[in-house]
């Protein structure tokens, strides 16, 4: 369950904004690839595949922001995993002068559709419901994490920053719930504080192994965790170990029980 942070009554244009930098950021990087064939580190995909995925992602980010009801998968790890599979299978483009054009246009035409429509508009998106505020900070997020994994495999700037990381805490919080590992989480109780420094902060409440994120702890809290913003997106999207964020003191945790950061991310499992 989640407590949204007071939404706007239209989508944010800031997140807008930053959807169609982010894209063309990824259009930047891509512009320098010769080879699509090499492998994105610590995944299946290459960087072809990791570019088509983020196509056709971006289109049917689109089609729910305009409205139309398009189903991928579940909301589960397998089938949204299956769902990927498939995708790619049907979408064989790797051109990546193609792929940069296609990532652009759809994260475009998001951006058109979801300025004409509320931000409280409820969409079902491959994660489950959320509105449509919630949806663009999802898209943001989602090329984010691609878009880091296809620069650091051409060895080119990553694209992600504190800025856009503010503008994707509503889907970060929307779908902390939604990815709960059931098995470490189970039987656990304990109230957490996350702060980003210089930025947010927000609460995320075990109880017996069900999660509540809410804007403000809803009691006394056991443990606050502050995280540099960028370490914080790489450490939910699993691009970084917490034993990395540690080591380059971007992590810092205090409390009645301090010791409890170290678990927290093993209670989530990102699809």
């Amino acid at each position: 369950m989640t407590t949204p942070l007071n939404p706007p009554t239209d989508v944010r244009p800031e997140l807008l904004e930053a959807i169609r930098d982010t894209a063309a950021d990824i259009a930047r990087t891509l512009r320098s690839c010769t080879d699509t064939t090499v492998p994105i580190l610590g995944a299946e995909w290459t960087v072809g595949e990791a570019a088509a995925h983020l196509v056709v992602a971006n289109e049917l980010m689109a089609t729910l922001a305009a409205g139309q009801e398009q189903s991928y998968g579940d909301g589960t790890a397998a089938s949204l995993a299956a769902a990927n599979a498939e995708s790619l299978a049907g979408f064989g483009e790797r051109d990546a002068t193609v792929l940069l054009e296609g990532i652009v246009r759809h994260a475009q035409a998001f951006a058109d559709a979801a300025a004409r429509r509320p931000a409280t508009e409820p969409t079902v998106t491959p994660l489950g419901p959320m509105d449509l505020g919630a949806l663009g900070a999802y898209l943001l997020t989602h090329m984010m994490g691609h878009g880091y994994d296809i620069a650091v495999a051409l060895r080119q700037p990553h694209m992600v920053d504190r800025e856009r990381v503010e503008l994707a805490l509503p889907f970060l919080m929307t779908g902390m719930p939604r990815i709960v590992d059931e098995r470490t989480a189970a039987g656990f109780s304990a109230r957490y504080a996350l702060r980003l420094r210089g930025g947010s902060r927000f609460a995320v409440t075990f109880d017996e192994g069900v999660v509540t994120v809410s804007a403000e702890p809803t009691g006394r809290t056991d443990c606050t965790i502050m995280l540099e913003p960028v370490a914080f997106l790489l450490l939910a999207l699993g691009r970084c170990s917490p034993a990395s964020v540690i080591a380059r003191g971007k992590i810092v945790a205090w409390g009645r029980k301090p010791w409890l950061a170290p678990r927290f991310p093993g209670f989530f499992k990102a699809p």
